[in-house]
């Protein structure tokens, strides 16, 4: 029998779940959604493209993603700049050997980063060093195609990245590119990454040119290049370490952006481990937050109410003897988060049974999201290929 004090109690806190839960569902853009757009229409002429790929210890997999670029089926002239960020092993010969081996070497151009300058996050520092080499070598170039070393591309991407850009006149377009799904880490916490990233970014609204959301997924964004020069270039975002989010901040004050997810461009790093995954979260989750306490603190409320009161009020109400009157919000709650979770489950091909976990993946995120402000308070945050790039006081 329900206790006559908690059982108000109880309810409350369940139908507090499932009021979160209506709000995600209905008030968030369909976020839960996976929906591509239609192909645009090819233009009339196909602009000059300059690729950038920046690149600091990248060997096993940059002659996978320079290949992939010089292969892309592209009507128009398309210009290759990896920028080598003292790379000590051997990612530039790598790069130079793909190009090469495809009878492309005149399309790749090889530039060493200059020494990191106070204030700015490596990966920025190198994409501005492309950036510098694109306006000597291809001054007329319109577009800046950004990727990433560990990305790999059908050759079909650039050219409908290009048409969609010029069709419906943007001044960013990004894919967030497929990351692999294989080991029985990935599938517990990569759907759920891209799951919390939409949450948290909305794709309807950020392509909506009237909403102020903004956001880009680094690994593939084609930047019109007046719209970049229009905000100052990369040294507008010297310092950003989710720098392909803030740079679509910037360019959607100026010009509509768009993000979609990708089909044919996928990610060559793999996560076969937890303790990698749990690294790729804590790298950033803490600037994503301001490097605030207070907002951490709502954070881990907000995770805790969303992912885990649900199951845990449902299981409490079970073992209690609670009747149906005081645990069906709980239960909606943790259907409709279940239910939300099984279009991004069938988009990275993974059985549907894996949505009833995402109670624990939410936990794993939460606890990585601590290491992260804890990393940030011991100044090793940001850390990635030997570089802190985010610590407290810096």
């Amino acid at each position: 029998m329900a206790h006559p004090v908690l059982s108000p109690l109880f309810l409350a806190l369940s139908l507090l779940t499932l009021m979160i839960w209506c709000i995600l569902l209905v008030g968030r853009a369909g976020f839960w959604r996976v929906r591509k757009p239609h192909p645009a229409p090819p233009p009339a002429q196909w602009p000059t493209v300059v690729a950038i790929i920046p690149a600091r210890d990248e060997a096993s997999v940059i002659a996978d993603a320079v290949a992939s670029v010089l292969g892309q089926d592209y009507p128009a002239p398309l210009k290759l700049i990896v920028v080598d960020d003292h790379s000590s092993d051997g990612t530039a010969d790598a790069a130079r050997a793909a190009a090469a081996e495809l009878g492309k070497a005149d399309v790749l151009t090889v530039v060493s980063a200059r020494e990191l300058p106070s204030g700015w996050s490596g990966k920025v520092w190198a994409q501005s060093e492309g950036l510098a080499a694109a306006n000597r070598l291809v001054p007329d170039a319109g577009w800046l195609w950004l990727t990433d070393a560990d990305i790999h591309h059908g050759s079909g991407v650039l050219a409908a990245l290009v048409a969609r850009a010029l069709h419906e006149q943007r001044g960013l377009v990004s894919l967030m590119v497929r990351l692999r799904c294989v080991s029985l880490s990935e599938r517990l916490i990569v759907p759920a990454f891209v799951f919390f990233f939409a949450k948290l970014y909305p794709f309807g609204r950020v392509n909506d040119p009237n909403s102020r959301v903004a956001a880009a997924a680094g690994g593939c964004m084609l930047v019109r290049r007046a719209a970049l020069a229009r905000i100052g270039d990369f040294a507008a975002i010297r310092n950003a370490l989710i720098d392909d989010c803030s740079l679509a901040a910037l360019i959607k004050s100026g010009a509509s952006i768009r993000l979609d997810l990708a089909d044919d461009s996928h990610s060559l790093r793999p996560y076969d481990d937890w303790h990698s995954l749990w690294n790729m979260i804590a790298r950033s989750a803490y600037t994503q937050l301001r490097h605030s306490p207070l907002l951490l603190a709502g954070a881990m409320a907000g995770m805790l109410l969303t992912y885990l009161a649900p199951p845990a009020l449902v299981v409490t109400g079970l073992v209690a003897g609670m009747g149906i009157g005081l645990t069906w919000p709980a239960w909606l709650a943790w259907i409709g988060m279940t239910v939300s979770y099984l279009p991004m489950l069938r988009e990275y091909r993974q059985t549907g049974w894996l949505a009833l976990l995402l109670p624990v993946t939410a936990l794993f995120y939460m606890g990585a999201t601590v290491a992260s402000a804890w990393r940030y308070s011991l100044r090793r945050g940001g850390q990635w290929k030997g570089r802190v790039q985010a610590s407290a006081g810096h």
